[in-house]
Order: structure tokens, then C-alpha cells, then sequence
């Protein structure tokens, strides 16, 4: 839990801190010798600057939209890494950029929703929460989720706020970015252990499916709030609940596939055939997408403070602490091939955009690769 923070009142914050700088971390799991049986073409890199919060990209067909945290805000091609446009928000940000192609969104450390067209600011709005997911972008409209679990829609245009939904809040919320994403003419939100479908013209709920249900004697072991990005195949949603479970959602029919309760606090991956994510420890697990039967688990990056998971044809992708890149054959655990980047962890999850494999790091790296 020491990777993650979480937000509430200032007593249980400083216990929780405090616990966290006294506990000591298992070493991390060498790295075994491999032969490499998947090739994998460095294509390019680049750096947005530093990147202290878990970065969520917007990807649009071949362009990907990055920011980093003092306020660069670029787009790239990403078969060739060739820039797009570039902004500065001027001000560091608390979450990434939101994209459609044409309006991009970001929100500042200062509570500020900003709007761009064409690299030029459109409007701001301040915004009575903070923010660690990055904006969401469509029908002209933008979707902000705040820590407190509330959600709002500002018209894309002006700024106008176009509605607001806030549901009861619990003691402590996650700084980590939650979901928030589009399934047809529904929007997707985590409300704190619920899977929720919106109305995205109006702001009603819909629906609701809990993926996990809150445990512990305390306010830190019940948090279960869900962790973005969600992985959709079809109508099928799947997704991680903080420390409490992994499960997938049948978002057409509002009903709950299968739920296991593991812990972990990074995002899945997946397809219509398998979810692979990594516990608390960095054991990988495996799961059959449509019965959640476990498929096989790997000890082989315990403690290495694994990334999200990315799935391919052949493989599946973490990063690590120490900004490697693993590809894991997806049918056993067995190690395909692994790339370096900058010695700094690699956050957020890896991205497929195009035939290219992205990850960023810490540093704010930003790299490309092409497996073959």
C-alpha cells in the first residue's frame, strides 16, 4: 500500500504516513536469464518532463495526447514519434489531458479545469475538488471525476457546468486515478467500489454493480475504490478494486460476471479471452475472462512495483520500478523478452497505440516500441 496515497482526515493521514515510512520493503525479485523469443524494435523517445502523478494518456487512432506535471502538453504520432502540437497550461497539473482530437482538457494542482482548441486556451473553470483522473473528453462535452467521488460535465464550448453527481462519500478516498470512460450511450464511473452507469446527458444514474464489497476493522482496509483505467472487451468491463478484488461487468445488462477477491492496487489488462493483473506483492495472475477461473500465476517479479498490464496477441506487458519492460507470454508467465528504458519507474499502465507498444516513466520518458 506504501505506493499508493490516500486522502482523509489529517489524523488518519498521518498515521497512515507514518506506518508507511516505518515499514520496510521486501527487496524486489532478480531479474532471471532469458531467451529472448519475442523481437521488439525500439522506434522512439521523448520526454515530457517529470511526471509525479500516474499518467493516463488520450489516445486517438495513431496520436497520443500526453501531459506532463508542470503543465507541457503535447500530441504525437505514434508510429514515429513526430509532434504534433505542443501547449504549456502554464501551472503544474494534478491528472492527465483529456482528448477527442479537437478539445483537449487537463486539470492544474490549483483546482482549475482548463479547455484548449487548436493550442489555445478556450476557457477555466474552478472546480471545488481535487483531481487525480485525467478528464474525459467527448459528444463535446468534458467529464471531470473528483477524489470525493463526485462527477461533473462541462460543455466543451464554453465551459458551462452541465450537470453534477455526487453520491455519499466514505472517510477516506484514493489519490490514484479512478474510471472514468465512455461504453456506447453510457458513462462509466467508479463510485468508490461500484461500477456506475450515468446518464452522460443528464447526470442520473443508471445503474450500479459493486465489484467489491468493503472489508476491515478500519477506514484504510474497507477503501476498495475502484482503479483506472477499466479494460472493456465488447460489453464486457473489467476492472481492480483497491486492496479487495478483481472482477469483470457485463455493462450492457448491468451484472456482475465474476468478482475474485485479490489484492492489489494497479490497474488490469485484458481481452475477450483473459485479465492479467498483479497483486500487492507483484504476483501475476491470470484469469479467464468470461468465468474468472484462474489460468496460472507467476512469482518470477515479486516486489518490483509492476505497472498496470497491457495484453498483446502473444504476450502481456508490465513495467517496474526500475523502468523495465516485461513481456510475459500470456498463455504460461514465461518471459518473452524485456526492454529497458530510463532506470525510473515505469507508471500508469503501457499503452497499445497503432502497432506500437508506449510506456512512460517517472522521469517523464516517454518510449516506443514494436514488437514483431
Amino acid at each position: 500500500m506504501s505506493r499508493r496515497l490516500l486522502m482523509g482526515a489529517a489524523l488518519a493521514a498521518a498515521v497512515l504516513a507514518a506506518g508507511c515510512a516505518s515499514s520496510s520493503r521486501p527487496k524486489p525479485a532478480p531479474l532471471e536469464s532469458f531467451n529472448a523469443q519475442l523481437a521488439a524494435k525500439p522506434l522512439w523517445n521523448t520526454s515530457v518532463g517529470s511526471l509525479d502523478f500516474a499518467l493516463t494518456p488520450a489516445v486517438r487512432g495513431n496520436t497520443l495526447v500526453l501531459a506532463g506535471s508542470a503543465g507541457q502538453v503535447l500530441a504525437l504520432q505514434a508510429d514515429n514519434g513526430r509532434e504534433l502540437w505542443r501547449l504549456n497550461a502554464g501551472t503544474p497539473l494534478s491528472a492527465g489531458v483529456g482528448s477527442d482530437g479537437r478539445f483537449a482538457s487537463v486539470v492544474t494542482r490549483d483546482n482549475e479545469l482548463l479547455t484548449f482548441e487548436s493550442g489555445k486556451l478556450l476557457w477555466r473553470q474552478r472546480l471545488n475538488t481535487r483531481v487525480v483522473t485525467a478528464p474525459l473528453v467527448a459528444g463535446e462535452r468534458v467529464f471531470v471525476l473528483g477524489v470525493d467521488r463526485g462527477v461533473q460535465a462541462f460543455d466543451a464550448i464554453d465551459g458551462q457546468q452541465l450537470w453534477k453527481l455526487q453520491r455519499p462519500g466514505e472517510p477516506l478516498t484514493l489519490l490514484q486515478p479512478g474510471v472514468l470512460s465512455p461504453f456506447k450511450d453510457t458513462l462509466l464511473v467508479g463510485q468508490g467500489p461500484r461500477l456506475a452507469g450515468v446518464d452522460p446527458l443528464k447526470g442520473t444514474l443508471r445503474w450500479e454493480v459493486a465489484i467489491a464489497v468493503p472489508r476491515g476493522t478500519n477506514e484504510v482496509e474497507r477503501l476498495a475504490d475502484l482503479v483506472g483505467p477499466v479494460q472493456r472487451a465488447g460489453d464486457v468491463v473489467c476492472a481492480r478494486a483497491f486492496q479487495s478484488a478483481v472482477g469483470c461487468v457485463d455493462a450492457q445488462r448491468a451484472a456482475l460476471l465474476w468478482a475474485k477477491s485479490v489484492g492489489g492496487v494497479s490497474a488490469v489488462g485484458g481481452d475477450a479471452r483473459q485479465v492479467f493483473g498483479a497483486d500487492a506483492s507483484d504476483r501475476i495472475s491470470a484469469w479467464n475472462a468470461k468465468s474468472g477461473e484462474l489460468a496460472w500465476t507467476s512469482d518470477k517479479l515479486l516486489n518490483r512495483d509492476l505497472s498496470g498490464a497491457l495484453v498483446l496477441e502473444r504476450a502481456v506487458v508490465f513495467g517496474d520500478a526500475q523502468g523495465y519492460v516485461h513481456f510475459l507470454s500470456r498463455d504460461s508467465g514465461q518471459t518473452l523478452q524485456r526492454l529497458s528504458t530510463d532506470s525510473s519507474a515505469v507508471v500508469g499502465s503501457p499503452l497499445r497505440v497503432g502497432d506500437a507498444v508506449v510506456v512512460l516513466t517517472r522521469k517523464g520518458g516517454v518510449y516506443a516500441f514494436r514488437p514483431e
